[in-house]
């Protein structure tokens, strides 16, 4: 009998550790080739990214009837607080502040919803799809910390004051180790942090230290992604500012007075600066909430014709949650998706086939 039990403990203690290691949540810089944008954390957000929100975004079946993998990268952002603060320059009068930094963690790390549900979502697409597994990757945005706010908070008992480079630095180091902390100890088994998103869409007012934040990102072997809108200021010099990923948006689809060559004159620069390209719709798509699929196609075909889906990696604006509805939506709203579904399938394949 004490032979029995000791073989018991044994194999618990095997399975134990097994299972530890298994959901071991991962920290590290990792490729991504289609990453879509996914905005929480705000007062003024409704939708609750639980499991089953995440799951069109997974994985899809659309392509030929078999559940294959979509998207392989998530951004985790949010611009606006609330209705007086925002994360990033221009949005509110005032920046958020250091409580609403922690909430911003909070929400994004709680059980069941945002990373921890996209985590499920992926778990459950793994047992439809054969083949191998590549975790899905995630990225998080930093806070601005923004020029001249000096209501932040305190750390190691000392208040703020953003006017000075040395405690933008000092807040901007604090949310990245605390993030990086929160996520290992959420024991996620099937997402990685791959790095940080800098909010600010452009480096004028963060020119002077956003190089430092860069550095220490690097030292935890993590990378700095950035999407600065058409032709801001210092797009082009974007490895100078320390950032490894940066797509160009061409703010195309949002102003019906820009003609569809603003797509191709886009993919020129962006190829110019060696940069990535952002795909860019929103609710308005839809056939019954604004009919702008014209638009959308339009960022299809010239990103087809350019050459960007061949061999540039992307990523997807779909302003709260339009990508999974376009697929609920008219047929022309199919359409739409299948089509850009059927691209982001052949793209994974061809990426994580590469020998």
């Amino acid at each position: 009998m004490k032979i029995r039990n000791t073989i018991v403990c044994c194999v618990a203690l095997l399975a134990a550790v097994s299972f530890s290691a298994c959901t071991k949540s991962v920290v590290g810089s990792a490729e991504v080739r289609d990453l879509v944008l996914i905005y929480d954390g705000g007062d003024h957000r409704k939708i609750d990214w639980n499991k089953e929100k995440f799951a069109p975004y997974v994985s899809t079946d659309v392509v030929d009837g078999k559940e294959q993998w979509l998207y392989d990268g998530f951004l985790f952002l949010e611009i606006i607080c609330n209705k007086d603060r925002g994360y990033a320059t221009g949005y509110r009068k005032g920046g958020a502040q250091k409580e609403h930094w922690i909430g911003l963690i909070d929400q994004y790390l709680s059980p069941n919803r945002d990373i921890a549900a996209l985590n499920d979502a992926v778990g459950e697409a793994r047992k439809k799809i054969d083949g191998p597994f590549h975790r899905r990757k995630v990225v998080l945005s930093l806070p601005e910390p923004l020029l001249g706010q000096t209501d932040w908070g305190e750390l190691n008992g000392k208040a703020l004051d953003f006017n000075k480079d040395e405690d933008r630095i000092a807040a901007c180091k604090w949310y990245i180790d605390l993030l990086i902390e929160r996520f290992k100890e959420a024991e996620l088994e099937n997402v990685q942090l791959c790095g940080f998103y800098w909010l600010a869409e452009h480096v004028t007012e963060t020119l002077t230290f956003v190089k430092a934040v860069s550095d220490y990102i690097h030292e935890k072997e993590l990378d700095f992604y950035w999407i600065p809108y058409f032709k801001a200021n210092g797009y082009e010099r974007w490895n100078e500012w320390g950032f490894d990923h940066a797509y160009l948006q061409p703010n195309h689809f949002f102003n019906t007075s820009i003609p569809d060559s603003r797509v191709d004159e886009t993919c020129t620069l962006a190829k110019a600066a060696n940069m990535s390209l952002e795909m860019e719709f929103d609710e308005r798509v839809l056939q019954q909430n604004g009919d702008r699929g014209c638009r959308m196609a339009a960022y299809i075909d010239s990103y087809e014709k350019n050459g960007i889906f061949d061999s540039y990696n992307v990523a997807y604006y779909q302003g709260n949650h339009a990508w999974s509805e376009l697929n609920r939506g008219t047929e022309q709203d199919k359409g739409l998706y299948k089509r850009l579904a059927s691209i982001i399938v052949k793209r994974q394949k061809e990426f994580y086939n590469r020998k």
